[in-house]
């Protein structure tokens, strides 16, 4: 089975992409027959939407129904529905003849319609499908897609569509059921590398180029690389150094742990979980399992240095430096193929996530699977700016690392954390705050500039605020002031990254000791609107002027005029 459809309805944005990753791509790529190369669409079914809507009338459930409930409550109504007639069967179908893992993805059919990126709002989930009881395998596949489609009233999710200025039931949702890439290494299962390649970088460090793209990569499944720093090179210096201050920080800050799948049975089922199947795993894991030797490098504390590879005892660095410097592992060269005909064939920017298995000391053979694809929306309208710019009486935030081209004179409202309150031990309180002043905005329907410290999203607390896209939704502008004790790169997570491109959001990245405007002081002797321990948000008279220069990457926001 390499493709079918459970239902007639649409078939949304992920399946779209695959459709063009395996009819468009895969034709193009043409690669030398001698690579020991395969490159792939791994085998997926559609869950149509017309099968979401049916489940939800079978059930009497329409988006009033869970007002005023939990994500986690939400869960379970979806879990105990009943599924349409007919529809069970073919899930025992499809866990029979997609033998193997599978991870189950939504693939949003509302995405389509609007052209905005819904990624990470929803849920996805990885299942192992591994039992020898067929009806315990037909009711795990069952629970994940039900699992998908009930996020779709998740909080995060219905605020997004707020935001998006969308209805409450606009979404129809469509879910993948795509066999997931990986190895079996005892009881858990997951692949060498995961990669996301995109052709044009938004965010380059001194000496890389934008036009040449940037991939960023990690040990095991995808999901780490919205939770922690993941590698990141340029295909056009894949192997220059990182944008690390010292080997100290690229030991505390490079990943340290991933994800893999456990194929036994759960101690304690979780349906309603999306990491019910997961095991988070740390470097010492992957180097018993054999999968280190290609990725890592290893630290030599008498000279204070990383030697490629793992011959040596010390502290393990994923640097991917064996695989990066080889010049007879084709991996690179694939990638850049792949990217290139990608573009070639959505004549725009695109970003393509990427799982790959290989010979773990020679590197081939190599399966490299491509499991989504997503169009970014192109470049705004120029809005030149000169560094002479940033500097003025009138300006209080400026910064020469900046996403997005546009000048917004439109917004009177912003959201920001309180300098003189900011606590790395207390941010997720601090999320909690921007949440509720989101919700405000939402039922107002206003858009803000939202100004933080450290990375917006992240899921470790020592980078940043770790909000989920739904509690800042409202956000047209935002702004990550830097931390001390922090990695240099800020929010570069897969989703929060897609969102402000496809959100069309002006991003500015200030450093807090940094040479330009931040003056925060001036926003503390305005009248709050709203003000709680650690957030305030405040609201002008007259627009704030916000004008950012992706071109040049330089930006800045003015005091409104009195």
């Amino acid at each position: 089975m390499h493709q079918d459809v459970i239902g007639t309805g649409a078939a949304g944005s992920t399946a779209a992409g695959l459709e063009v990753l395996r009819h468009d791509l895969l034709d193009g790529l043409e690669l030398d027959d001698g690579t020991e190369v395969a490159v792939e669409v791994p085998a997926y079914v559609v869950v149509a939407s017309d099968v979401f809507s049916a489940f939800l009338e079978r059930n009497q459930l329409t988006s009033e129904s869970f007002s005023g409930l939990s994500d986690r409550q939400i869960a379970r109504i979806f879990a105990g529905g009943e599924l349409p007639d007919g529809v069970m069967e073919r899930l025992a179908e499809v866990a029979d003849a997609l033998t193997g893992p599978l991870a189950v993805r939504p693939s949003s059919v509302l995405e389509q319609k609007i052209e905005r990126s819904i990624g990470g709002v929803y849920l996805a989930k990885m299942i192992s499908n591994q039992s020898a009881v067929a009806e315990r395998r037909k009711r795990q596949l069952a629970d994940a897609v039900k699992l998908v489609w009930a996020s779709t009233f998740f909080a995060d999710a219905v605020n997004w569509r707020r935001g998006a200025k969308a209805a409450a039931d606009a979404e129809q949702m469509a879910v993948v059921i795509q066999s997931a890439v990986g190895e079996r290494h005892g009881d858990r299962f997951y692949p060498t590398v995961s990669a996301v390649a995109r052709s044009y970088n938004h965010y380059p460090i001194p000496g890389d180029r934008p036009e040449d793209g940037v991939v960023s990569l990690a040990l095991g499944f995808g999901k780490i690389m919205s939770e922690a720093h993941t590698w990141t090179y340029s295909p056009g210096r894949p192997t220059a150094p990182p944008p690390f201050k010292s080997i100290g920080d690229l030991l505390k800050y490079s990943q340290t742990t991933f994800w893999a799948l456990d194929l036994g049975d759960p101690v304690m089922p979780h349906p309603t979980r999306e990491e019910e199947y997961l095991v988070r795993l740390g470097l010492a894991d992957a180097e018993q399992d054999g999968t280190l030797a290609l990725l890592a490098s290893t630290y030599d504390p008498e000279s204070d240095r990383l030697r490629v590879g793992i011959g040596d005892d010390g502290p393990r660095a994923l640097t991917f430096a064996p695989l990066l410097g080889s010049s007879t592992i084709p991996f690179r060269a694939v990638i850049d193929r792949v990217l290139e005909v990608a573009t070639a064939k959505t004549s725009g920017e695109v970003e393509i996530e990427i799982a790959a298995t290989f010979d773990p000391v020679s590197g081939t053979p190599m399966r490299i699977a491509l499991v989504q694809l997503k169009t970014i929306p192109g470049r705004f309208d120029e809005a030149a700016l000169e560094v002479d710019d940033l500097t003025g009486d009138d300006v209080f935030v400026a910064s020469k690392t900046c996403l997005g081209n546009g000048v917004r004179d439109d917004l009177v409202d912003v959201v920001y954390v309180k300098p003189s309150a900011f606590d790395r031990n207390q941010t997720r309180t601090i999320a909690a705050e921007l949440d509720a002043v989101n919700r405000g905005l939402l039922e107002e329907e206003r858009a803000a500039i939202f100004i933080g410290f450290g990375r917006w999203g992240t899921t470790d607390d020592r980078y940043g605020v770790p909000v989920r896209w739904g509690q800042i939704s409202s956000a047209d502008v935002i702004v990550e002031v830097t931390i001390p004790e922090a990695p240099l790169n800020l929010s570069q997570g897969t989703h929060f990254f897609h969102h402000i491109l496809s959100q069309r959001v002006l991003y500015l990245s200030v450093e807090h000791d940094g040479p330009f405007a931040l003056d925060l002081d001036w926003l503390d002797d305005r009248g709050a609107v709203w003000e709680g321990r650690y957030v305030r948000h405040v609201r002008f008279d007259q627009p704030i002027e916000v004008n950012v220069d992706g071109a040049n990457r330089l930006g800045l926001i003015r005091r409104p005029a009195r």
